[in-house]
C-alpha cells in the first residue's frame, strides 16, 4: 500500500533533538485529527525508538538517524527510525522487558513501552551496520458533524 503523505526527517543523534523529533511526528500525524492520547501515544514510541538509537546503537559516538512517516488511506500512520550504529546481536533477548545491554544506567523497557503503545512493531538489525524500528499506529477514524 502507497502512503498518501510521508515525510523524512534526518537528525544528528544528539540527545536535543529526541525532542524534536517527537514534535515533527506528531505535527506531522496532526493531519489525521487523533485523540490526545493517540498523539501521545505515538510520540511516547518516538522518544522511545530515537533515544535508543542515541543511547545504544551510536553509544559514544555521533551518528545520524533517519526518520520516515507514511500516512496511509485507512488511518495508519508508519513510522521508520533507523540508525547505521552499532546494531543488535540478538533483537529476542533486547526485546525482553528489563533487558538493557547498560544495566547501570537504563531500565530496559523501551522496546516493551512502544509496543504497548502501537498496534505492532518491528526491529531489524544487523550488528555493526544498525536497527531499523518500524511502528504502525491506526489512528481511529471520527465522524464530523
Amino acid at each position: 500500500m502507497k502512503a498518501l503523505n510521508e515525510m523524512k526527517l534526518t537528525l544528528e543523534s544528539r540527545s536535543v533533538n529526541e525532542g524534536y523529533a517527537r514534535v515533527a511526528v506528531s505535527a506531522f500525524v496532526a493531519s489525521l485529527d487523533p485523540t490526545v492520547e493517540e498523539l501521545s501515544d505515538i510520540k511516547t514510541a518516538v522518544s522511545e525508538a530515537v533515544t535508543n538509537c542515541i543511547v545504544h546503537g551510536y553509544r559514544d559516538t555521533m551518528g545520524r538517524i533517519y526518520i520516515w512517516v507514511g500516512i496511509f488511506a485507512d488511518n495508519s500512520v508508519k513510522i521508520r527510525i533507523r540508525d547505521r550504529g552499532c546494531g543488535i546481536a540478538d533483537i529476542r533477548q533486547a526485546m525482553e522487558p528489563l533487558y538493557t545491554s547498560q544495566p547501570d544506567e537504563r531500565a530496559g523497557l523501551g522496546f516493551a513501552v512502544m509496543q504497548s503503545f502501537c498496534d505492532k512493531l518491528t526491529v531489524r538489525s544487523t550488528p555493526g551496520k544498525g536497527t531499523t524500528v518500524t511502528l504502525l499506529k491506526k489512528i481511529e477514524s471520527r465522524s464530523q458533524c
